[in-house]
């Protein structure tokens, strides 16, 4: 079984795709920016952004079961490398005792004023 979760972004449906995708004790999900689904709003710093692309990915996490722990891959584009320290307090937090495997690359964003999109996977297990 399939399971697909949207989270009201105007991206997902203009573009054509889900927040996550649960499969097979998988959970995929998206590249997510520091967007303000219900406002639009982004913020100005790659702190806030990162926190508010968190909270995205946590609550599509909740909805397939899941939270940060059940993490194993997580993928980090930033605008600027220089900006990603900033984060890491955020991210050692976030991930806690349970750190996933990581990478972070250097890309520019889908919206001029993004200054960090992440993307993670997670595995629930298949019982």
């Amino acid at each position: 079984m399939i399971t697909r979760i949207k989270t009201g972004s105007t991206w997902e449906d203009s573009i054509g795709y889900a927040r996550a995708v649960v499969a097979g004790g998988w959970v995929h999900v998206s590249g997510t920016t520091g967007t303000d689904h219900a406002t639009g709003d982004i913020p100005e710093t790659v702190e806030d952004q990162c926190k508010l692309a968190l909270g995205i990915i946590g609550a599509a996490l909740a909805r397939a079961g899941a939270g940060f722990e059940h993490a194993v891959r997580v993928t980090y584009v930033v605008k600027h490398t220089a900006d990603f320290e900033r984060c890491w307090p955020i991210l050692a937090t976030t991930f806690g005792t349970n750190p996933p495997a990581a990478m972070m690359i250097e890309a520019p964003l889908i919206d001029p004023r993004h200054l960090i999109e992440i993307e993670l996977t997670a595995y629930l297990g298949t019982g």
